[in-house]
């Protein structure tokens, strides 16, 4: 398997991605959609997740489709980002028809990211109109890194960001990743030079720079990013596991069942454990969505949906150290970028 011409999860046919941010608010919206809807389902394994509309892409629930998906910041504000999306859909006429009634269906999930020096200080919640402009800023090429709902990310000891991956396997079936990287771990091993997900890292694309030569590592769990939290909140107390998440999506364009989809969900978060020490704490929300454009037919499902489901994972990791790597610095940060933090800049 090899990335595909983008290395962007939108090398799935079909697929679209927008982003919007405030900049002031450090804060954004990222939205997935594609004009003939999703199948998805989704697999939670962080203890604290924020999500609307996540049950109804359990396999056994009657949706068969969906209209987009949403990662956004702002923590519960953030998921009336999804409002958003549904509102433009709406204006659009699209969504699932009942009679004359039609009815967008957007499930999304969210990262905190209250506490990371933005200006939240707004009387009218902004993330609905985030999610519209997101939504209608979608195409097959969008930014990573400081973008989107990964604009106001921060892992342990560095920014975090928006990331994505891709491969196209060799049956000809395209396999992608898009992720808000804002874990409650470390994307880097102890001095922040080194990946957790070099091993998997093709073409140099977060800095060629390998894995780390050291053992022993993991061990100790240091985070910058608690203390700046705890300064942020004066006196009042911040629970070290909470404030955190990573919410992804992984797409393909297989012809999978809702099933099978929920299947190479699961399979990606191990994308999450490879790229992020520690992961699904009980105070991070992780998150995986998985939807297909069911495009590909696939001569032998069961035996190509472990192949599918393991490109997913390799494609999330990736998306996880490519997030950090392109992260880019702003006013008022409290954690340095991943160039800044390890003294080598990124290229």
């Amino acid at each position: 398997m090899r990335p595909g011409p983008r290395n962007l999860i939108t090398d799935v046919p079909g697929l679209l991605v927008g982003n919007a941010a405030d900049d002031d608010l450090k804060s954004g919206t990222t939205v997935l959609t594609a004009k003939d809807g999703l199948t998805a389902s989704v697999h939670v394994m962080g203890g604290a997740p924020g999500t609307r509309e996540t049950d109804l892409l359990a396999p056994d629930k009657s949706v068969a489709k969906i209209d987009a998906l949403v990662l956004s910041g702002g923590s519960a504000f953030g998921l009336d980002a999804c409002s958003g999306v549904v509102d433009a859909l709406r204006a659009a006429g699209r969504g699932f028809q009942l009679g004359p009634a039609v009815i967008p269906l957007v499930p999304g999930a969210i990262i905190f990211d209250l506490l990371n020096g933005g200006n939240k200080d707004w009387q009218d919640n902004p993330y609905r109109a985030l999610g519209r402009a997101a939504f209608e800023a979608a195409g097959e090429e969008f930014a990573i890194g400081t973008a989107g709902a990964g604009t106001g990310a921060l892992t342990a000891m560095v920014k975090g960001g928006l990331g994505s991956a891709s491969f196209v396997l060799d049956s000809g079936v395209t396999v992608g990743a898009l992720v808000a990287a804002n874990p409650m771990g470390a994307v880097t091993t102890p001095g922040d030079r080194h990946f957790w997900a070099a091993p998997f890292e093709v073409d140099d694309e977060f800095g060629g720079l390998g894995p780390d030569p050291r053992g022993g590592l993991g061990q100790a769990l240091n985070s910058r990013k608690m203390q700046t939290m705890r300064a942020q909140a004066g006196a009042e107390p911040i629970p070290e596991e909470r404030g955190n998440t990573t919410i992804a999506i992984v797409a393909t364009d297989a012809d999978l069942t809702k099933a099978q989809c929920q299947r190479m969900a699961t399979a990606a978060h191990d994308g999450i454990g490879r790229a992020t020490v520690p992961a699904h704490a009980p105070g991070d929300g992780d998150l995986v969505f998985a939807a297909t454009t069911g495009a590909r037919p696939l001569a032998s499902p069961e035996a190509e949906l472990g192949q599918i489901g393991h490109a997913a994972a390799l494609c999330l990791s990736r998306a996880i150290g490519r997030a950090i790597y392109n992260a880019e610095p702003a006013n008022g940060d409290l954690l340095p970028c991943w160039s800044g933090a390890s003294g080598t800049p990124s290229q």
